[in-house]
């Protein structure tokens, strides 16, 4: 079964990082969470981003606010795909150099980027990228997708009736 590693700079990104952990465990995902900083501690993030794919991890989401290095970094080293999640924080220009920290990357070393603060999306697409060689994974996001599309055709019809 695959692993997706969640790691995130601070313990302060954990609410928003927790929409993922979520997601993934909804859908019956194994996720592997860690607080990795860039800036912070550098050693680990190396030592994480190189390894992550002999523990079993198949993607890593990686949530950063303010300079958001974190995702960018840990895409030049692990051969495995990234998703990065912008998070607005304290220290954050309303959350756009996150955004862009993390969606302006090189060529050569890509970073999927959610909305900021859309960790429930990124949880999303490792389950969508998973469910693309893992068949149960796929049929319970067939099973996600009509649910979203009955939700909001009930909702159309309880709207129509208060009218």
């Amino acid at each position: 079964m695959s692993k997706v590693g969640i790691i995130m700079g601070s313990k302060s990104d954990l609410p928003i990082m927790q929409q993922a952990i979520d997601v993934l465990q909804s859908f019956n995902i194994k996720t592997e969470v860690d607080i990795v900083s860039a800036h912070r501690t550098p050693e680990k993030l190396f030592d994480y981003a190189k390894n992550a794919h002999t523990r079993g991890i198949s993607i890593i989401i990686a949530g950063a606010g303010g300079a958001a290095h974190l995702p960018g970094m840990v895409a030049s080293i692990s051969p495995l795909p990234i998703i990065g999640v912008p998070i607005k924080s304290s220290n954050s220009i309303d959350g756009w150099d996150s955004i862009l920290s993390i969606l302006q990357m090189p060529n050569g070393v890509p970073v999927a980027t959610v909305a900021l603060n859309g960790a429930k999306n990124a949880g999303i697409l490792a389950a969508q990228i998973i469910g693309s060689s893992n068949k149960d994974i796929q049929n319970t996001i067939i099973d996600f997708k009509e649910n979203l599309k009955n939700t909001v055709i009930k909702t159309a019809m309880n709207l129509k009736k208060d009218l």
